[in-house]
């Protein structure tokens, strides 16, 4: 059971979950995982939660093409899904960057996927020329996630490791469907082992694993 969110709610902050519409599938992506993860949102800030009506709508999405959906569920319990074409990704390594801003560890915030993200936006307006993303470090200098992924390190050995959710980050959905396949495993990761690694991706739901590296 997921205890219950402590700090204030600001009004009008949704819940979201952002999803991959697979047009070969007529279906969505790890559905079952992003349904379970708002469900644990959901309980956890006390908004009620219609899961017919969502498992409806998601039934009833239908294109030929693939789509970017982004489901928002209100604290009344109203649930909105916007879609829009998701272009073919460009095939090639992200470059990433540390960003100045630290995340603290303790944030329950981070744990969470809603609306009050404007860390996030604003790193990601920011973006230095020639990044893709921004990794975030926490108060201990641990390696956290990106502005809109989390982060999978391939070490000497050949395993794959991600940040534990006690650095700080948000449990994001292709990261738990890796760990629940037994592909990574949950390591503290700090800069050395950043890079010292053999091979680094960035990753989410929605755009699945990316190689990547870190700026020079």
């Amino acid at each position: 059971m997921e205890d219950p969110f402590r700090d204030p709610v600001p009004a009008g902050t949704r819940l979201i979950e952002t999803f991959r519409f697979n047009a070969q599938t007529q279906t969505v992506d790890r559905k079952d995982l992003h349904r379970a993860r708002l469900e644990r949102t959901a309980r956890a800030f006390g908004f009620p939660l219609d899961n017919e009506d969502i498992r409806a709508k998601l039934q009833a999405m239908e294109c030929d093409a693939e789509l970017r959906c982004r489901l928002t569920l209100a604290a009344d319990g109203t649930v909105e899904i916007k879609a829009a074409p998701l272009p073919m990704p460009e095939q090639r390594e992200w470059v990433l960057a540390v960003s100045d801003q630290r995340l603290r560890s303790d944030d329950s915030w981070l744990r969470y996927k809603t609306t009050q993200r404007s860390l996030y936006d604003r790193a990601r307006e920011n973006m230095p020329h020639g990044v893709d993303e921004q990794l975030f470090l926490n108060e201990r200098d641990e390696v956290c996630e990106g502005t809109i992924t989390n982060l999978f390190v391939t070490l000497e050995d050949g395993s794959m490791v991600t940040p534990p959710v006690s650095s700080g980050l948000l449990p994001g959905v292709l990261r738990q469907s890796l760990l629940d396949a037994g592909e990574v495993r949950e390591q503290v990761i700090d800069l050395p082992t950043l890079r010292a690694a053999r091979a680094i991706h960035v990753g989410n739901s929605l755009r699945g694993l990316i190689p990547a590296r870190l700026k020079d």
